[in-house]
């Protein structure tokens, strides 16, 4: 069973009709010992970091969120969830957080006009490096060079990627590259896919080594998934996404959470 957690952040329909959608059962609970019973965790939702606080305090759900990270159980945030994992969030005034992720939470300062905020719509997302492969295997140094601003109407352009003399400077990753290195709920992904993203702020690791997704948007490279152990996040909605979001709800609902 997974647990969606209701902490009146919205967004809980999606996600419930997402995984009946793929047979995976689940139950949309706040309560506490319900959370802590499931055999995995979504932690989803959209609006403010002060009000998701207030709630989750109201609630009594920040301990048992932080219990359930540590005993090893399979956690996905989405959105929201996502950023108030963080330590701080910028957003309110300055919010402090759960904590689960070392950084903060920042709000997009564009300088081009044309990136409107929030960010509504498709983006793509470079899979990084996982640390499931571990530390001795050398990296693929992926570099991405792309316009300043890739929103809903804005296709990617100026495309360039640089590759290592281990793959070859003519050879395209290929999926079992791709499939060796990044993390398992982007197993049977492409990389570069695009996912649905609506948000004002974005994740900002201190630690490089949680970022396991990154996007590029109003002059910012943000990552848009991250990842250690059995917690993964996404800034973007896989329960929005369409085929390839199924595709990473249905590689968390099989996911023993060992990364």
């Amino acid at each position: 069973m997974i647990a969606i957690i209701d902490y009146r952040a919205g967004n809980l329909t999606s996600v419930r009709l997402a995984l009946e959608y793929i047979g995976a059962p689940c139950e949309i609970t706040s309560d506490p010992s319900r959370v802590l019973a499931d055999e995995r965790v979504i932690f989803p939702g959209v609006g403010a970091a002060a009000e998701a606080m207030k709630n989750l305090t109201e609630f009594g759900l920040i301990e048992p969120i932080r219990e359930l990270v540590a005993t090893g159980k399979p956690f996905l945030g989405i959105c929201l969830g996502t950023q108030v994992i963080f330590e701080f969030s910028e957003e309110d005034g300055g919010t402090p957080c759960i904590g689960l992720v070392p950084g903060s939470v920042k709000l997009f300062t564009p300088s081009e006009p044309a990136c409107k905020i929030p960010q509504i719509g498709w983006n793509t997302v470079e899979f990084k490096r996982s640390l499931c492969v571990g530390a001795d295997s050398p990296p693929t140094h992926t570099k991405i060079e792309r316009s300043l601003c890739v929103g809903a109407d804005s296709p990617p352009t100026h495309t360039k990627i640089e590759r290592s003399l281990r793959v070859g400077a003519n050879s395209p990753p290929t999926h079992s590259d791709l499939a060796s290195e990044t993390h398992p709920l982007f197993e049977g992904i492409e990389n570069q896919s695009e996912f649905y993203f609506v948000h004002s702020y974005y994740p900002a690791p201190s630690d490089p080594g949680w970022i396991v997704g990154e996007t590029d948007y109003a002059g910012a490279r943000f990552a848009s998934a991250i990842g250690r152990g059995n917690l993964f996040a996404t800034q973007f909605h896989p329960e929005r996404s369409g085929r390839i979001g199924l595709r990473l709800l249905d590689n968390f609902a099989r996911w023993d959470g060992k990364c």
